[in-house]
C-alpha cells in the first residue's frame, strides 16, 4: 500500500495504453441500469461518485464529464498531486482526499462508487476486501451502486507469472520484475524506473525502485466479502468483451448494490 512514490510521476506515460475511455463506458452503463436516478438538484448526493484508488485522476476526470460530481479517494499523496493538476487544468470541480480505501469516511453520502485498475487486488491482507466493502456500504445511499473492476488469478497464474516486462520511452525507462506465489495468490513485482534528469544533454538518468505487491481474488471471494458487508451482488463481465467471465478472463468488472 505504500507503493506509488517515484514511479507515480512517469505513471501516466506507461499506462498510456490503457483503455480508460472503454472502463468508463462500462462504469456508466452499469451506473445506467443500477443505479439510482439522476438528480435535477445540482449538488444533490444522488449525482455524487466516489473514485476509489483514483491514482492521477484519469477515470475520475472522464467521469466528471460526463456529468458526474466526483470525489476522488487514493493512498498516495504523489498520485493525488498530478490528479489536482489534472484538476486545475480542466477546471472541474473535482473534490481529492488523501484516504485508505479500507478506512475512509465521506462527509454525507454518495449515489455510487467505482472504482477501476485493478485497485482492488492492492487489498491483499485478511479482512482488507470485506473492510473496503463495509466503509462502501456506509457511504453509499440506499440503492447506491458500486462498479469494481479487478485484475483475475488466470492473469497472474498463466499471463504474467514468472516474467520480465521492460519499455523504454526515451526520457523515461522501467524494467518490471514478476513474481506470482500460487499458495499465497500474491503477485509481487519489483520495479525499477529510470528517468532523464532535467538540464542535462540526456545522457543522465536517475533511478527509482519501488516493490508492488497484489493479491488475485476469485469471483466467489469477493462476492462472500461484498455480501457479508451487507451488500447485494448484481452482475458481473470480462471488462475486455463484455461477455461472460470464464476461465480466460484476464480483467473483470462487477457491480454491488447497497439495499434500498
Amino acid at each position: 500500500m505504500d507503493s506509488y512514490t517515484s514511479f507515480s510521476y512517469v505513471y501516466d506515460t506507461f499506462m498510456d495504453q490503457e483503455p480508460y475511455d472503454e472502463w468508463a463506458d462500462r462504469v456508466c452503463a452499469y451506473l445506467a441500469e443500477y443505479g439510482l436516478p439522476r438528480s435535477e438538484k445540482s449538488g444533490s448526493e444522488e449525482n455524487i461518485v466516489v473514485d476509489l484508488g483514483c491514482g492521477t485522476g484519469k477515470l475520475t476526470q472522464i467521469l466528471a464529464d460526463r456529468g458526474y460530481d466526483m470525489i476522488g479517494i487514493d493512498l498516495s499523496e504523489d498520485m493525488l498531486s498530478i490528479a489536482q493538476e489534472r484538476k486545475i487544468e480542466s477546471g472541474r470541480d473535482i473534490l481529492y482526499t488523501l484516504q485508505d480505501m479500507r478506512d475512509f469516511e465521506l462527509y454525507g453520502a454518495a449515489g455510487a462508487m467505482v472504482s477501476v485498475g485493478d485497485s482492488i487486488n492492492y487489498l491483499i491482507g485478511d479482512g482488507d476486501l470485506e473492510a473496503m466493502f463495509r466503509c462502501v456500504e456506509r457511504g453509499l445511499l440506499p440503492g447506491g451502486v458500486f462498479v469494481f473492476d479487478f485484475k483475475t488469478i488466470h492473469l497472474y497464474r498463466d499471463v504474467i507469472g514468472e516474467s520480465t516486462i521492460a519499455e523504454d520511452r526515451g526520457d523515461c525507462a522501467f524494467i518490471w520484475d514478476n513474481y506470482y506465489d500460487p499458495e499465497t495468490c500474491i503477485n509481487e513485482y519489483d520495479l525499477a524506473v529510470f528517468v532523464q534528469e532535467e538540464g542535462t544533454d540526456g545522457s543522465l538518468y536517475r533511478r527509482f525502485d519501488e516493490v508492488h505487491q497484489q493479491r488475485g481474488y476469485t469471483p466467489g471471494q469477493l462476492r462472500a466479502a461484498a455480501e457479508k458487508a451487507g451488500l447485494v451482488w448484481l452482475a458481473m463481465q470480462d471488462s475486455v468483451t463484455g461477455q461472460d467471465v470464464d476461465g480466460q478472463t484476464e480483467r473483470a468488472m462487477a457491480a454491488v448494490r447497497k439495499p434500498f
